[in-house]
């Protein structure tokens, strides 16, 4: 009798179709970030504000990822910038499948950057590569200081943790620095940015770190 593990077949399928991915972005010159967190930690609040800041210099698109609705691919194309909503139904996540058939309609010849807003959820997205360069966490003070160590995953696996929702830290019960702490104690490597969409405190950071990973991306590319 032969055991199949059912869960490590789906992943190696989702991984041979995210390099397909990856071969196709790094064909366009595309800088592809993934862009994850939990249910209500602002991703599309940081996302519409890193567009306003990078848009006058770089072409952009958005894939959205959500169970229902296109609310937030609607906010994205407010600003002006092509978005593709991608609707998951009851699957808590995005994989490598969805993206790639995605892209048989939303050509990405001609951007230099495609975010990917996964689904909020703090496990299951960082399980799945889609073919991304970056991947990026949002991670609001108000979820508390413990969040890393009880949900290590995702923390682990990105590059960059953006602390949102700093303006309420005097009204989380929470300290800047334990959040920190916590974060790096998962993630030594991480990349941590504290802001707040309401204020714009920190974004200028981030928009700074982020133009210059771009830059890293183009001249690899070109090498």
């Amino acid at each position: 009798m032969h055991k199949i593990d059912v869960g490590a077949n789906v992943l190696q399928v989702n991984e041979k179709i995210a390099l397909e991915n990856k071969e196709l972005f790094k064909k366009w010159g595309v800088f592809t970030v993934n862009l994850m967190s939990a249910p209500g930690a602002g991703k599309t609040s940081v996302l519409e504000e890193t567009i306003k800041r990078l848009k006058d210099n770089f072409s952009i698109a958005v894939i959205e990822g959500d169970l229902q609705t296109t609310v937030d691919s609607d906010r994205i194309k407010a600003l002006g910038i092509p978005a593709y909503q991608i609707t998951t139904g009851n699957v808590c996540h995005l994989d490598a499948r969805m993206v790639h058939n995605a892209l048989h309609e939303f050509k990405l010849d001609g951007f230099d950057i495609l975010f990917i807003e996964n689904v909020g959820n703090l496990v299951c997205p960082a399980e799945f590569y889609l073919g991304e360069d970056l991947r990026v966490m949002v991670y609001s003070v108000v979820e508390g200081a413990e969040k890393p160590k009880k949900y290590p995953l995702m923390f682990h696996e990105v590059e960059v943790v953006l602390l949102n929702k700093i303006d309420l830290l005097p009204y989380a019960g929470v300290e800047l620095k334990d959040l920190e702490k916590n974060v790096l104690e998962v993630n030594p490597r991480a990349k941590i940015f504290p802001i707040s969409c309401k204020t714009g405190e920190g974004i200028d950071d981030w928009i700074s770190w982020f133009r210059n990973r771009i830059q890293k991306f183009r001249e690899n590319v070109k090498s």
